[in-house]
């Protein structure tokens, strides 16, 4: 496992990680989280796909990325006020670790370097979301012929 989250993570980091984990499916089209509830878990993608998407007033939510195995499905969790900042929905029979956020903020605590590269990756996740959800929404919205983004 040395690819997305876990490539991130030293071997001795990914093993106290994986203590934590519980193995969880999610069927075809199952909703596994809606912009603005609570995010007290996260997941790492083994098998399938997720969308991620955004509400969209008066419009259906905009799907703003694809995540399949080795991505992390959730940052919210470690974020305050610890709301999802989009939504999720299964694109396929899925199957993910699951980590409980208090349990890995707790492990964190313990363990700065472990919290240094986990929050190192988070990070990047975040900013690689930001970007997709710009380049998406530019896509959708934005007038024809409005240019690169930078």
């Amino acid at each position: 496992m040395r690819t997305g989250a876990f490539g991130a993570l030293t071997k001795k980091h990914q093993q106290q990680l994986m203590s934590l984990a519980r193995e969880v499916s999610f069927a075809i089209d199952e909703r596994i989280f809606n912009e603005g509830g609570k995010a007290d878990r996260f997941w790492i993608i083994h098998t399938g796909t997720v969308f991620l998407d955004v509400h969209v007033p008066g419009r259906r939510a905009a799907v703003i990325e694809t995540l399949g195995a080795g991505e992390l499905l959730g940052w919210s969790w470690l974020v305050p006020p610890h709301h999802w900042h989009l939504g999720a929905q299964a694109t396929s029979p899925v199957r993910a670790y699951e980590f409980d956020a208090a349990a890995v903020s707790e492990l964190c605590g313990k363990d700065p370097e472990l919290r240094q590269e986990l929050f190192a990756y988070v990070a990047a996740v975040i900013a690689g979301r930001l970007r997709s959800a710009r380049v998406r929404l530019l896509d959708l919205y934005a007038p024809y012929g409005a240019g690169e983004v930078p």
